[in-house]
């Protein structure tokens, strides 16, 4: 029986409970992992139509500079990440990643500009040692604000954008990683177009008492079906993107992890701003001559799923593993088990043969190109 006295609850709880979901604790919170059509339908229904979720255990975060300007907080927060956030222009954001003195990963989040501050996203798990690291090394130059009123959903798949604009005529004009300020159902809202399942689609930050009421207004669209945790990371998997203490964390380096696209130019060696974050010199380092081992899709023969944790070797017999899966399951869209996971460097060649001990087996596994599906942004 779930513990719900020890978990938080987000402004849908009561909702999503209300909407049959199968709750279960995840990040410290009361989330529906799945509702009554199950995880394999909701993860089709999104990519087919819109799936909408409750993303409201993430973290939102205000940085407001001290001076006014924008570009304060943006050299400021530079400090922290190796990503070129004073060239995120307005009304617009980017994928970002806290590293530490060894070139490890903290978190993965997201960075907009909305003109006069920025918006940051960061992961549940990791949101309280988000907003203190933030704290501790950016408040000479900014107000760090965390906002707890405010629930984040997430509307993705094909039809998100006919469903989101026939609330908000306006969110169909936006593109991918555009950001802006929309009114909807009488609430200030703040609109991304993107989210994490490799569909087109939104996240919009409502204040929490409106809520409940964007969401059943959303729901009334047949094409708009509540989807759990689980569906979530199939799709997101089956996209190659990465969940944080599963496929990056302090043992991973952006280089290790396949992020290199995540660090412009501008912070490389010699870029105007070279440096200047946490583990630079490592990270800096693994650009020049690579790093030991590295992130890839793995792509396993038969139809058994093979699941994080799980061992690779490069051929039936050898016991020194060459690699672990860190995320693993079965590809509703692809109707095949997918998964990724790090590989040593000279084994990281798609089409590299490897083998997954399971159950105490040898299982044939192909090093894959990551997404394995195609992923429709709206450039």
């Amino acid at each position: 029986m779930l513990d719900t006295l020890s978990l938080k609850t987000t402004p849908l709880t009561a909702l999503n409970i209300e909407l049959g979901g199968k709750m279960v604790g995840f990040a410290g919170y009361e989330m529906p992992v799945q509702f009554a059509p199950g995880v394999m339908k909701e993860h089709l229904h999104t990519r087919a139509k819109a799936g909408l979720f409750d993303v409201s255990h993430m973290g939102q975060v205000l940085l407001r500079p001290k001076s006014g300007k924008v570009e304060d907080a943006a050299l400021a927060l530079e400090r922290l990440v190796p990503v070129d956030i004073l060239g995120v222009k307005p009304g617009r954001q980017r994928y970002a990643l806290f590293t530490d003195a060894q070139g490890g990963i903290l978190d993965d989040l997201m960075v907009a500009n909305r003109g006069d501050h920025l918006y940051v996203v960061v992961n549940a798990s990791c949101k309280e040692q988000d907003v203190a690291h933030m704290r501790a090394h950016l408040s000479d130059l900014c107000d760090v604000v965390e906002l707890t009123d405010r629930a984040l959903v997430a509307l993705q798949g094909p039809e998100a954008e006919a469903a989101l604009s026939a609330l908000a005529p306006e969110v169909a004009a936006m593109a991918f990683m555009d950001v802006r300020g929309v009114r909807i159902l009488g609430a200030d809202c703040i609109v991304s177009r993107s989210g994490y399942s490799g569909e087109d689609g939104y996240e919009v930050s409502v204040p929490a008492e409106t809520a409940v009421a964007l969401v059943r207004k959303l729901l009334e669209n047949p094409d708009v079906q509540p989807i759990g945790l689980g569906a979530r990371d199939s799709l997101r998997l089956e996209a190659g993107l990465c969940l944080y203490g599963n496929d990056i964390d302090t043992t991973t380096t952006p280089v290790a992890a396949a992020l290199e696209w995540a660090v412009q130019k501008v912070r490389r060696s010699g870029g105007a701003r070279a440096g200047g974050f946490p583990g630079a010199d490592v990270i800096l380092a693994e650009f020049d001559r690579g790093a030991p081992r590295r992130r890839v899709g793995i792509a396993p023969e038969g139809r058994a799923p093979i699941r994080g944790g799980t061992a690779l070797f490069a051929d039936e017999t050898s016991t020194a593993p060459v690699g672990t899966i860190t995320s693993g399951g079965f590809g509703p869209t692809t109707e095949t088990p997918v998964a990724m996971g790090y590989v040593a460097a000279t084994l990281a060649r798609s089409g590299t043969r490897l083998f997954a001990e399971l159950r105490g087996k040898r299982l044939p596994v192909t090093v894959a190109d990551l997404p394995f599906i195609t992923p429709r942004y709206k450039r």
